[in-house]
């Protein structure tokens, strides 16, 4: 079983700059890619980002492309979403996930985030 531990969220100005934490294990880190996906009420699931199992690729959503940077800390088995220029419509739940690295089909799920971005 993969556990996957989210921490970090809360609430941001308009224009403010948040970090997302999610904590793993070695052996996630070794047979899955990571990656990050958010949900706002009324709206599907959306991808944001995600890291191949090389850590070598990044793949981004076009609406998070150059503000939002996906990293990983291979010493501590941690995975981060540093999210900056943050927007009102950047308000969800955020999730990290494991992905099958032969699909990308993301298997588990950390337990969720609120972000809230508002004056």
């Amino acid at each position: 079983q993969v556990h996957l531990a989210q921490s970090g969220g809360g609430l941001v100005q308009p224009g403010g700059s948040l970090r997302l934490s999610c904590a793993a294990s070695e052996n996630t880190f070794s047979t899955y890619a990571l990656g990050w996906f958010r949900m706002a009420p009324g709206k599907d699931r959306e991808f944001l980002a995600v890291m191949t199992l090389s850590g070598d690729n990044q793949y981004y959503a076009n609406s998070v492309k150059g503000r939002f940077i996906i990293s990983r800390d291979n010493a501590k088995f941690m995975l981060y979403l540093d999210m900056g220029a943050l927007l009102p419509e950047d308000t969800a739940v955020y999730y990290c996930a494991a992905h099958r690295p032969e699909d990308y089909n993301p298997v588990f799920w950390g337990q969720g985030a609120q972000v809230t971005v508002s004056s």
